[in-house]
């Protein structure tokens, strides 16, 4: 909902939409259902250009699983008109390798390389829910090892107000980079990922979102992103833990450290600072993040290094992440 409202809301100030990708229609996750069929006609209606008050347009199509020539062509699109939100979204973030020189020439090095500005958007759901190797990592890792000297966004948000903001503060901006967005899944339907109609009128984008408990009962901060947080919070409900801090990176990149340091600052009695993830340890932002955190002895909580991004029975997925999330709380698994 928040994704449409953010659609609509621009479409109303003068913006296009474009998405192209595997099954954006209706959503891969049966999310989004942007195209209608009259089942008698089958004429093709998309309700968001039906508003009235709209100075914009929104196109969507699905696409054929060729990733290289699909980005590629919307990267072109972006650059033609940036005043137009252009999205590939893939149909899981696993499949954006089969665009992987589309990254590596355009996305990631045309500014640098040509001064050429682009905005184009890439959605790439992400998220460790047991459904083997290919479903669930967007190789994060590979994104963040691109990212230098501003030449891209990267998120994973939490909350719906908090890509509702993301997507509309990616247009408003008056220069266009790159957006990299790594989009939930089980999040979608989860009870907790919500936001009030209020942030998302009066709010704004934040790149890190603190925890609310008692800070001078903190001795341990975590820091942690996407679907992981959720999966952390309810181990910390369980247990009824007070000592342990959950802090959302939502923005990966830039990664502003100042926004960070406010918050380690407002802990007085941490002894322990770990990074917290459901990837192996040779994946995911762990290296980006070691890289970064300067003020603080940062340890890891994640799988072990793996050649794969997860296992592909979902016994030993399900005893994997249990391992991590007891990690993270000290116990012994």
């Amino acid at each position: 909902m928040a994704e449409t409202l953010a659609y609509g809301s621009l479409m109303e100030e003068g913006f296009d939409v474009r998405i192209s990708g595997q099954d954006v229609e209706r959503g891969t996750f049966s999310h989004r259902h942007a195209i209608l069929r009259d089942e008698l006609s089958e004429e093709r209606i998309n309700l968001l250009n039906t508003n009235k008050n709209n100075k914009g347009q929104m196109r969507i199509y699905n696409s054929l699983l060729s990733e290289y020539g699909v980005l590629g062509f919307d990267y072109g699109y972006a650059m033609a008109n940036p005043n137009t939100l252009t999205i590939w979204e893939a149909q899981f973030g696993d499949f954006s390798n089969g665009a992987q020189i589309i990254f590596d020439q355009y996305i990631s090095a045309a500014e640098d390389k040509w001064k050429i500005q682009n905005g184009i958007v890439v959605l790439l759901p992400h998220g460790y829910e047991g459904q083997g190797s290919e479903h669930s990592s967007a190789r994060i890792e590979r994104y963040l090892q691109l990212c230098a000297e501003d030449n891209m966004t990267v998120a994973n948000c939490t909350t719906p107000g908090n890509f509702y903001h993301l997507l509309r503060r990616h247009m408003k901006r008056n220069f266009r980079k790159p957006l990299i967005v790594f989009t939930p899944k089980s999040l979608l339907r989860h009870a907790k990922a919500v936001s009030t109609i209020e942030e998302l009128a009066d709010g704004s984008f934040q790149e890190v979102i603190d925890d609310n408990i008692n800070p001078k009962k903190v001795k341990k901060l975590v820091f942690c992103m996407g679907k992981f947080y959720y999966d952390l919070l309810a181990k910390r409900e369980e247990l009824e833990r007070e000592d342990v801090a959950l802090v959302r990176i939502e923005q990966l990149f830039p990664l502003h450290q100042e926004n960070i340091q406010k918050v380690i600052d407002r802990y007085p009695n941490v002894e322990r600072y770990v990074w917290a993830q459901e990837e192996p340890k040779n994946m995911g932002a762990w290296g980006h993040m070691l890289q970064r955190f300067e003020n603080v002895k940062l340890e890891v909580a994640s799988r072990k290094y793996y050649a794969v991004p997860a296992a592909g029975s979902k016994a030993r997925f399900e005893k994997r992440h249990k391992a991590v999330i007891n990690n993270v709380f000290d116990i012994e698994s």
